[in-house]
């Protein structure tokens, strides 16, 4: 058993040698300076921030559930699982149109 944060969105746990940062469910520039924060791994929030603009993450995807219904986050979440809890890489440039 490990006392390790796990990660909302791809459900690995988060070891203190891993990259990880803090996620605003709501977007400072939206709202959310004082919201709630949920700890990801650094590749997970790279991911979060290259599909969703800052007005669909408002708006749309303010829980870790609804970040898992995305259909490319569930996609790249199901991929990252399969890596070791440490893994990191860099995140491709955004994919999609603003």
């Amino acid at each position: 058993m490990t006392d390790d944060p796990i990660c909302p969105l791809c459900l690995r746990p988060i070891p203190a040698e891993a990259k990880s940062s803090l996620h605003h469910l709501v977007p400072k520039l939206k709202g959310g300076k004082h919201g709630p924060t949920v700890r990801l791994h650094q590749i997970c929030h790279n991911e979060i921030h290259a599909t969703l603009t800052e007005a669909e993450l408002a708006r749309d995807y303010d829980t870790p559930d609804k970040l898992r219904s995305h259909p490319r986050l569930a996609k790249f979440a199901a991929w990252v699982a399969k890596r070791p809890p440490t893994f990191q890489s860099k995140t491709p440039g955004r994919r999609r149109l603003r």
